[in-house]
């Protein structure tokens, strides 16, 4: 099993450990960095090459969002979720318009913060229902998605409000693996690599 490798950005001491220590105890997690601020980010990311970042917003001095416009560009393969306390809908959206593929809420339990982590890392975009379709509300249907099945359009519908392979699954009582799949094959139809990517096709950005 591949190891996805992360690193934090986190100024609290106690979360940014706890992350750190979780990851560490999870298989198929290695955390290869962690840092207080964006501004020691900024160097040791571009050394580290993570395969995701956990990038808190509010950080002091730089701020989460201004960290990821300076190394995104030099990290293209790189995934980065914001970490945030409240969901506050501006923040978010300015981020994952900045490049992040998600975000997560500080309070959200470990295992949950772990699973999304893991999505992310197979192509999802995790985030709430709220954000997902701020984010949709901002594109306006194209015709990329004719191609698709029923299902798949049934499928992408479920990717647009924001929810995990494992709650898509549930919904459409099919296996994860079935999801994982048809997924699979909805970015190869529209030519994306994730969520957001094939959201931006198929609602089209301005």
């Amino acid at each position: 099993m591949e190891t996805i490798r992360v690193s934090i950005v986190e100024d609290i001491t106690d979360i940014r450990e706890g992350v750190r220590f979780v990851l560490n105890q999870t298989e198929g997690f290695v955390c290869v960095s962690a840092h207080g601020s964006a501004e020691e980010a900024v160097v040791e990311l571009l050394k580290q090459k993570p395969d995701v970042v956990v990038m808190d917003i509010n950080l002091p001095g730089m701020n989460g969002i201004e960290c990821i416009k300076k190394i995104k560009p030099q990290l293209p393969r790189t995934q980065f979720i914001m970490f945030t306390i409240y969901e506050d809908s501006e923040q978010v959206f300015e981020a994952l318009a900045a490049g992040a593929s998600g975000y997560l809420l500080k309070k959200a339990p470990l295992h949950k913060i772990v699973e999304a982590l893991r999505e992310l890392h197979e192509g999802g975009s995790p985030m709430s229902a709220g954000i997902a379709r701020k984010v949709v509300a901002t594109f306006q249907p194209r015709p990329a998605g004719q191609s698709l099945t029923v299902r798949e359009k049934e499928i992408v519908d479920y990717l647009a409000k924001g929810l995990l392979y494992k709650e898509i699954a549930d919904k459409t009582s099919i296996s994860i693996n079935t999801v994982r799949q048809h997924i699979h094959n909805i970015y190869e139809k529209l030519h994306v690599q994730n969520r957001t990517e094939a959201l931006n096709k198929l609602y089209g950005g301005h």
